[in-house]
């Protein structure tokens, strides 16, 4: 929202009462109307449907986003693949598919503690065995680098990016442990969500391989700063002293002495 007193972006469109009374307006339509629909059989009906989707595929919808989340941070940073407009848009969607995975994470906890699936505990403390375990480590690990990603300026002012990067890179061991979660917990997984784990294994085994390959070209590369060398018995000029301007008064007075 635009701020009338310090505004910290240039308005636009999309920043203006009407816009935003329509948007609100359409929310407050849509919940209104899945309410009363669930008032109807038919209604309750597919109600029920949904939630049976969502109780078995939201895991795997916040699986998906963030092995996107993963495999963007691995490259996002790259000087030697990606232009300098190309890391700002890389940057921009590891953002947004964290946002977006945390988000279908949050859902899928809210579903398995609603349901009566996992106690309301073994969201941040793993007490419903090593399967379900797994996935309270991950979501435990997922915030301490979600608030990480958030606070990165303040880490970057007390100057110790270093500990950032070790917070950061958490994810490194939240995300395999989502793996094993998605497949040990719950019922046993269709083939084609099987087939989408190893998906997942494929494009961060992918993004890392491109870390790799660019960080060792980058260390090999020569710097564009660099000239030709210069040749040891080449003779080297020397600056060339250029008189300060002499004032008249001095003049005369040499004029003088020399005569």
């Amino acid at each position: 929202m635009l701020h009338r007193r310090q505004p910290r972006h240039a308005p636009s469109k999309l920043d203006t009462r009407h816009v935003r009374l329509g948007v609100s307006t359409s929310i407050t339509a849509v919940l209104l109307s899945v309410f009363a629909l669930t008032r109807t059989e038919r209604g309750a009906r597919m109600l029920g449907q949904a939630v049976g989707f969502l109780e078995f595929y939201l895991g795997v919808f916040a699986l998906v986003t963030l092995t996107a989340t993963v495999a963007l941070g691995l490259i996002t940073t790259e000087r030697v693949f990606l232009s300098p407009a190309n890391r700002v848009r890389a940057q921009f969607a590891h953002r947004g598919a964290a946002l977006l995975g945390m988000a279908f994470l949050v859902s899928h906890i809210s579903f398995m503690v609603t349901l009566g699936h996992a106690p309301v505990g073994a969201v941040v403390v793993p007490v419903t065995g090593i399967y379900v375990g797994f996935g309270t480590i991950a979501f435990d690990l997922m915030l301490v680098v979600l608030l990480t990603g958030v606070l990165r300026g303040r880490f970057a002012e007390r100057g110790a990016p270093w500990l950032w990067r070790l917070l950061h890179g958490l994810v490194y061991v939240a995300w395999p442990a989502s793996i094993a979660h998605g497949m040990t917990a719950g019922r046993p997984p269709a083939d084609w969500v099987l087939w989408s784990y190893l998906a997942c294994l494929a494009a961060v085994a992918s993004a890392l391989l491109v870390r790799v390959v660019a960080t060792y070209l980058r260390s090999t590369a020569v710097p564009e700063a660099v000239g030709a060398p210069v040749l040891s018995d080449a003779p080297v000029e020397r600056p060339v002293e250029v008189n300060a301007p002499v004032s008249l008064a001095a003049a005369r007075r040499k004029f003088r002495e020399a005569g």
